[in-house]
């Protein structure tokens, strides 16, 4: 069973269509493209999953459970966690306390049959990620690139089955972007995690993704592997340009 299901999803923002029947799916231990022009639908689509965006259509259904009408707080507790294309962090506190704070929401909402040792597992996280090195400097302090893995780091703070993430790689570096897709290839493959990327760096997402979705104004023009998309004609025309300047 798929964790995440779009279907048919239509949202509108007056007179005008944001997305059109948008279908996507997402399984446990995969990661999942999508990719598009700016303006596309890409963030949209993302707020409409989260409960950010009320639907005009259409379902999202999170583990087989329809939660369309769910809040965002109760998706989150159903295994649902994403970052952002602007960073939202709290710049004046260390990237262990950002990390930490994930936590103690968790336990909040009492999860997981008990609660989380938050010192522990902030450490963990941040052994896993790679930031043990920053791990006590201010976020406000630490360059852009690795203020986005502190924010997947808050987010694996709770214990997610489902991720989503907007636009991850930017700010990073070349070396920076090539240890987060390996990174992000270990959490699906080794934790089971179902991911779902947003994201420009098409030499990322065509390295780690399994399937991959285009949107173009709202609409979906086409799905299929990193070699069925890069070579698909209406993919080139909106957005890739000729195969060979994707890699």
């Amino acid at each position: 069973m798929p964790l995440l299901e779009t279907v048919d999803v239509k949202v509108r923002f007056g007179g005008n269509v944001a997305l059109d029947d948008v279908s996507i799916s997402v399984e446990p231990a995969s990661i999942t493209g999508l990719i598009g022009p700016n303006g596309a639908g890409k963030t949209t689509l993302f707020n409409a999953i989260t409960g950010l965006q009320s639907l005009s259509g259409g379902r999202v259904m999170l583990n087989g459970r329809d939660v369309t009408k769910l809040p965002p707080h109760k998706r989150a507790r159903q295994g649902l966690a994403r970052t952002f294309q602007r960073l939202e962090l709290f710049t004046s506190l260390s990237v262990r306390d950002n990390v930490r704070v994930a936590g103690e929401i968790r336990n909040r909402w009492g999860l997981g049959g008990g609660r989380m040792d938050t010192n522990a597992e902030a450490d963990r996280i941040i052994d896993l990620v790679g930031l043990r090195d920053v791990a006590d400097r201010e976020v406000g302090e630490i360059p852009t690139g690795q203020a986005r893995v502190v924010e997947l780091a808050r987010a694996l703070m709770i214990k997610p089955t489902l991720l989503l993430l907007d636009e991850p790689a930017s700010g990073q570096t070349e070396d920076e972007t090539e240890a987060f897709g390996h990174l992000l290839g270990r959490l699906a493959a080794e934790d089971g995690l179902g991911i779902c990327l947003v994201e420009h760096d098409m030499a990322l997402v065509m390295n780690v993704c399994e399937t991959i979705h285009v949107l173009e104004f709202g609409r979906m023009i086409a799905s299929g592997t990193a070699d069925e998309v890069r070579n698909d004609p209406a993919v080139i025309d909106a957005y890739l340009g000729a195969p060979e300047s994707v890699g």
